[in-house]
């Protein structure tokens, strides 16, 4: 009977920890645009939805997300729904950082964008950016366990130093302002900044990367690949960030699934499996 009872208590411990587990992916699409030619949207979609769905992500951040190419992964995400809004109208308008999550576990307590600006609360565009950019948030819930956290997606500029440095500066107090009851969080997004800039020491010095802090890490060491199927890939701009002291990260890829050596984006997908520290 003891026996009996231990392997019980062993296959409990094991399944809840397994229900713990949190699969989070960030992934800049690469905007919808003819002048891509055979990589455009239209001949990459499919086999980019395949592969997420491979990887049934509980959260993925996405970014050059223009209305039809997050109402595509909507339509074929059948237990996914998002939040997000277009940056150029805080409606439908423009590029989105939406944030897709899984229905079927999660639900939205609370969501909203705002803009890396000084008018963070409207449409706009901030310092010496070249385009308005956005970080849209979520408050989820786990249907089941009733575990909260939160959810952060942005694409900050790709010009703008400054827009950079002060859009990190403004996320990073948004998080602190919404977070009143210091629960878990996670930060995704494309950065346009590799780890020695500022903007991401500035981010890594109040969360953790979540490539430095895994208990596994595998792929390229880059995000970057500019649809180059025979260049290595290694410039790292894209991130998956978390709180300290309440995420563990145990495994973090970059994902370089390819098909007729052709990637489904001109970035290859950030990968996370993470679990709340209790």
């Amino acid at each position: 009977m003891k026996k009996i009872l231990t392997i019980a208590f062993s296959l409990l411990a094991t399944t809840l920890t397994m229900a713990q587990n949190i699969k989070v992916i960030t992934y800049n699409l690469r905007l919808e645009t003819t002048t891509d030619g055979d990589n455009q949207w239209n001949n990459r979609k499919a086999w980019l939805a395949q592969q997420v769905l491979f990887y049934e992500p509980d959260f993925m951040g996405v970014q050059e997300a223009l209305p039809q190419q997050v109402h595509y992964l909507d339509s074929t995400f059948v237990n996914y729904n998002f939040i997000g809004v277009g940056r150029d109208d805080g409606k439908n308008k423009g590029e989105h950082s939406a944030i897709f999550y899984n229905s079927k576990k999660y639900k939205v307590v609370q969501q909203s964008t705002f803009w890396l600006s000084q008018t963070p609360d409207k449409p706009s565009l901030g310092w010496d950016a070249a385009y308005n950019r956005v970080c849209s948030y979520g408050l989820f819930e786990d249907i089941k366990t009733k575990q909260r956290l939160w959810v952060f997606n942005t694409h900050f500029d790709h010009v703008g130093d400054v827009a950079r440095v002060e859009s990190a500066k403004l996320i990073l107090k948004k998080i602190k302002e919404l977070n009143t009851q210091n629960l878990p969080f996670v930060l995704t997004g494309d950065f346009n900044l590799e780890d020695i800039s500022e903007s991401i020491k500035l981010i890594a010095s109040a969360v953790n990367d979540s490539k430095t802090v895994a208990k596994q890490v595998f792929g390229p060491d880059g995000t970057f690949n500019n649809f180059e199927f025979n260049k290595p890939v290694t410039t790292r701009i894209d991130y998956i960030f978390t709180a300290k002291n309440k995420i563990t990260v145990n495994k973090y890829a970059v994902l370089s699934d390819s098909k007729n050596c052709k990637y489904p984006s001109d970035h290859l997908p950030v990968y996370a499996e993470l679990s709340i520290i209790k």
